[in-house]
């Protein structure tokens, strides 16, 4: 899955409309137009190539997806203002993806089993928090393509009535 694909179904579990998407990515700390957006969200035929969301891009939306759905944090004092880039790496996308609609979402490891469940993917525990680990962690797990499709799947079932 690239960084598009996971847009579009965030997009979609979520229903959110272009101006949500501009707002998201302005609480995210990026500047994009509603052209911008729409081209990212295109699906991407031979012949006509949308515009490709960066890690960076998909970084600040997903920090602007949790300003959003919990509202802006103050930082405390002697913490950074801005949150370091948490995507690396294309390897790593899957976990941060799922790390951060967790928090969004304040859902809880049993939400994200049953959310899974309810896409027809079933893991346990175990796994789960392996996934959820921060990278480099001797227990650490990468998170697959698969997970984070019927992941987002699922939430799409759960929140798009």
């Amino acid at each position: 899955m690239n960084n598009n694909d996971i847009l579009i179904r965030l997009r979609y579990a979520f229903d959110i409309k272009d101006n949500g998407m501009v707002e998201i990515f302005k609480l995210g700390g990026i500047e994009i137009t509603k052209e911008e957006v729409q081209m990212m969200l295109k699906k991407s035929d031979e012949d006509e190539v949308g515009m490709a969301c960066s890690n960076s891009m998909l970084d600040s939306f997903l920090n602007g997806f949790i300003i959003f759905k919990r509202g802006k944090q103050e930082p405390k004092p002697g913490q950074p203002e801005k949150p370091a880039v948490a995507i690396k790496s294309k390897e790593n996308v899957n976990n941060i993806v799922l790390k951060k609609v967790k928090i969004a979402l304040a859902l809880t490891s049993e939400d994200i089993l049953a959310i899974l469940e309810e896409a027809g993917i079933t893991i346990t525990k175990g796994e789960l928090g392996a996934v959820l680990r921060k990278e480099g962690h001797k227990n650490y797990k990468e998170c697959g393509d698969r997970y984070v499709r019927n992941f987002l799947k699922g939430l799409a079932l759960r929140y798009r009535v």
